[in-house]
């Protein structure tokens, strides 16, 4: 099982997260970085 972090949740960073959430893969995303808050 790999870990991963976003850095960066812009248009690239929300659409990595859903690619990664729709594909069963063994990735875990353990962490999102932004520079602004939600």
């Amino acid at each position: 099982m790999s870990k991963v972090g976003i850095n960066g949740f812009g248009r690239i960073g929300r659409l990595v997260l859903g690619r990664l959430l729709e594909v069963k893969s063994n990735i875990d995303v353990v962490a999102i970085n932004d520079l602004t808050s939600p």
